[in-house]
């Protein structure tokens, strides 16, 4: 499953490069002022350069590389509860699980909004649509999930010791 993941992660790059290489070089450029942030009703309350759009997908692959390589050590990584003999190895592959769930989930949804940005720009109508929160619940549904398992975890060692 890790590995599928990855894959959709990778691919959710080459997405952001794609649309972010079109909306600056392709044949249908975008206008000089494009939306770069929306208020809570989904409307455009910010406005940037074109090549603001870059920044997205150079943060994306900031976030890729570093995940990606911090995840290589998983003994390096702080865990939100003890990790004891019992406990460790299934802490570590919970949290090793839970690392390429979120990274796939969030690069699409950045690439979605990358490509929403774009479209506002390009079409004038910019309302960000209701379902984008559920994209951010979704996010958080997973690591709420796998925190939760984590603590159960933790709560089963230590009920255990006694």
């Amino acid at each position: 499953m890790r590995k599928w993941l990855e894959g959709l992660a990778i691919i959710s790059l080459g997405v952001q490069a794609w649309i972010t290489y079109r909306a600056l070089f392709g044949p249908e450029r975008l206008p000089g002022r494009i939306p770069i942030h929306f208020d809570h009703a989904g409307n455009p309350n910010g406005w940037g350069q074109a090549s603001s759009l870059l920044i997205l997908p150079m943060v994306t692959l900031g976030l890729y590389l570093t995940i990606t390589i911090v995840s290589q050590f998983p003994r390096v990584l702080q865990f939100l509860v003890r990790a004891t003999d019992e406990n460790g190895a299934r802490i570590e592959y919970l949290s090793l699980e839970m690392i390429p769930w979120l990274k796939t989930e969030v690069f699409w949804l950045v690439a979605w909004f990358q490509w929403f940005s774009i479209d506002a720009a390009r079409s004038g109508k910019g309302v960000l649509p209701e379902f984008f929160p559920l994209g951010i619940a979704a996010v958080l549904g997973t690591a709420a999930w796998f925190l939760v398992a984590i603590f159960h975890l933790e709560r089963g060692t230590a009920e255990a010791r006694g």
